[in-house]
Parts: structure tokens; C-alpha cells; sequence
């Protein structure tokens, strides 16, 4: 949810899978086996992970207010830096990218900070989440660095928020590509956002502008390949689009679907979903004698089953996942389609020409978080909904 005030303010294991391998003339099914690793302890919600080059794997739990450094095979972890506003310390951290040279990109939401850490996993430096002028007097855009995907150059990649204070909702808005030290900012690509509801109240000086999002409603998805290029993945009509380096697009076919009914059981598990993930991001921005502050937190968008009446529905879910689209080692981008509830989790793999390749299932509810050395992770879910990781060898085909 997105909030906004002309005073100043905005808001925003699986032990079992199945490939089903997908060549021209018939569907083939394989398994991908037990797990090669458990880890045993529990998370609040794991928000992202980032293997390092020695096998250990980075989790950083926003809900938990801590960074770990697990090891899977011995299951084990260790907390990285402490709770705090210092330099070596963070408040809700919510992702771990890799950069170049054995490093990694922090998001630090409580501190509304991205933190480099070194190959140690020493804290280097830090710089805003957020940059630009966007109030009524600014002459730039705001931008928001929640990386959605940080490229093997180190460039990162994010969604522009396309609201303004009191302005309209843009129906489609920019990728941005943020490189080198001087953050050069450059548009790749535009996607369909999400649909949304919105109301206004009060009066000239004291306008407030609520902004919510309609779950459900049909948006394009899009993830970053290591060399930096980009895939789109458009909900009208379930393609793709690669935006490579070179300037050069490609597209694939149509993929045929049915669009799911929307019934009670799907809005139950929609929102159970949110919560157990750890919800959306809120966005905080005042403004005032022309200074601006910001303020981040991870919680927002999960809600009760009783709570359903709430929100504005479809009729039908789109045929995919909004959100980050994964992209492995080999290249292949998977993609989380929608299913029915109580079915499970479902992803198409797509090659670099945008044609479907492959299709993988796991356990209800549960999902892919992030890829390996020759592996996948994956997030299983309890009755109580607490996080699990698990490590999976990377099919080949």
C-alpha cells in the first residue's frame, strides 16, 4: 500500500519434487530427489539467500532481525553483525545479493540503508536506500534501490515506483538498471504494474492519497541473468521477452492457459501466503522545509482469512506470479504460475529463446528462493508457518 500526503507522505520440505520435462511431441516426468541438505532450524521468513563461494549461504530473516551464515550439510548458522543504527550493525534486514569479488549487497530496511559487506563478511560502507528530490518543489525522481536482482557486474536492478505526490498511478512503469559508483541510471525495460484502488480525502492542505493494490490483479513479472540481461514476463498473454546487453530483444510464443477462478479457497491462500513470506514492504516519505525522510519496513500485505471482504478481487487469478522471476546458473528463467488452491507450487522453465522448456512442482505453498553452485533452494513451510530452507541438485534439462 502506498500512501501519500500533500504534508509529506507516501506508503507502500519439500523431500519431494517432480520435473516434468517438456518436449514437441509428448510430456515426460522425472524426479529431482531427496534434498542434498536440510537445515534443521526454523526462520521467520526467509527474505532472500546468497550463496557464497565457500558453500555457506547468507539468509537474511527481516522477521527475526537477523543475518545468517548457514552451513547446510553440517546445519549450522552464525550471526552476521548485530541489531542496531551503527556501522557493523542493521535494523530488519531483508536481502543478500551477490557482488563482484566475494561480496554482498545488504538491504537494510530499519535503516533505510544498503550495506556492502566484504568477502569476510566485514561491513565496508553504506549508502540510502532512496535518492532524488520528489516533492512539490524537487527536480528529480525518487528512486527506491530495492534490488530485484544485482547482475555478475555488480549493477543493480529495480522496479520504479511511478507515483508521485498526488499524481496518477502509472499503468506500466520502468526497470532500472543502477551501475558503477556514480549509480548511472538507465531504463531497460517497461512492465505492467499492478492494478490498484484509490481514494482521496481532506482538503489543498492537507490532501491524503491512499493507494492500495488489487491482490490478484494481473502484472508482469521480470528477473536478471548474471551477463545482465533481462527477462520480462508478460501476464496478457504469457510470454516472454529477453532484453539483452546488446540492445537485441527476443520473444517467445504464447503460452496457453486457464485462468483460475478466484473462490474463497484462493483469497484464504493468497493471504495466508502473504503473511507467512513476510508481506509486503511499507514506504514511508515526509517531507518537511524541504528536507526528506524515509522510512522502510518489511510486514505489510499478509491479512486474516476473516479478512477478505477487504479487498477488491478479480474474478480470475493471471496466469503467473507477480514479483522477482529467478533466473539459474544454465541461464533458464522460472517462472511461478497460478494454480488452483490446495495444488502445488508450480514453475515453468524457459530457455533464452523464451520457449517453455520444462515444468517443476513442489509442495503446496512452498517456494524456490534462490540458486547455487549446481543447486536450488527452496522454502518449505510448517503448520505454523515457519520458514525452512533446503538444498536441491539443479536439474540439467
Amino acid at each position: 500500500m502506498v500512501q501519500s500526503q500533500s504534508s509529506s507522505r507516501m506508503l507502500a520440505a519439500l523431500f519431494t519434487a517432480i520435473l516434468v520435462l517438456v518436449p514437441s511431441h509428448a510430456r515426460a516426468q522425472a524426479t529431482l530427489g531427496a534434498p542434498t541438505a536440510v537445515f534443521p532450524e526454523d526462520f521467520g521468513t526467509i527474505g532472500s539467500v546468497r550463496e557464497l563461494p565457500d558453500g555457506r549461504v547468507l539468509v537474511a530473516d527481516p522477521l527475526s532481525n537477523a543475518l545468517y551464515a548457514l552451513d547446510m550439510d553440517a546445519g549450522t548458522r552464525v550471526v552476521i553483525g548485530r541489531e542496531g543504527e551503527g556501522p557493523e550493525e542493521y535494523q530488519q534486514p531483508d536481502g543478500v545479493w551477490a557482488l563482484p569479488g566475494g561480496s554482498t549487497l545488504l538491504v537494510d530496511l530499519g535503516n533505510g540503508r544498503l550495506t556492502t559487506l566484504d568477502a569476510d563478511l566485514a561491513f565496508v560502507d553504506t549508502r540510502p536506500i532512496a535518492t532524488g528530490d520528489p516533492g512539490p518543489n524537487g527536480d528529480s525522481p525518487l528512486v527506491v534501490v530495492l534490488p530485484r536482482a544485482v547482475d555478475a557486474s555488480g549493477h543493480v536492478y529495480v522496479q520504479a515506483i511511478g507515483v508521485g505526490f498526488g499524481g496518477p498511478w502509472a499503468d506500466s512503469v520502468g526497470i532500472l538498471r543502477i551501475a558503477g559508483i556514480r549509480q548511472a541510471i538507465d531504463t531497460v525495460a517497461r512492465v505492467k504494474r499492478q492494478d490498484v484502488r484509490r481514494s482521496e480525502s481532506g482538503g489543498a492542505n492537507n490532501r491524503n492519497v491512499q493507494i492500495s493494490p488489487i491482490p490478484l490483479s494481473p502484472q508482469d513479472a521480470w528477473g536478471v541473468a548474471a551477463d545482465g540481461s533481462v527477462v520480462v514476463v508478460r501476464t496478457g498473454d504469457y510470454s516472454l521477452e529477453w532484453f539483452g546487453t546488446d540492445g537485441t530483444t527476443v520473444r517467445g510464443a504464447p503460452q496457453p492457459f486457464d485462468a483460475v477462478r478466484i473462490r474463497t479457497a484462493e483469497k484464504e491462500e493468497y493471504l495466508a501466503a502473504q503473511g507467512r513470506s513476510g508481506g509486503g514492504i511499507g514506504i514511508r516519505i515526509d517531507i518537511s522545509n524541504g528536507e526528506i525522510q524515509m522510512g522502510f519496513q518489511r510486514g505489510g500485505g499478509g491479512g486474516s482469512p476473516r479478512e477478505i471482504d477487504q479487498y477488491d478481487w478479480p474474478d480470475r487469478k493471471p496466469p503467473i506470479y507477480s514479483g522477482t522471476v529467478l533466473v539459474d546458473p544454465l541461464n533458464r528463467a522460472w517462472v511461478r504460475r497460478h494454480v488452483e488452491a490446495g495444488e502445488p507450487s508450480t514453475y515453468d522453465i524457459f530457455d533464452r529463446a523464451g520457449s517453455l522448456t520444462a515444468t517443476i512442482t513442489i509442495d503446496n505453498g512452498n517456494r524456490v528462493i534462490g540458486f547455487g553452485n549446481g543447486c536450488v533452494y527452496v522454502v518449505r513451510y510448517d503448520e505454523f508457518d515457519l520458514n525452512y530452507l533446503e538444498r536441491y541438485a539443479l536439474p540439467s534439462t
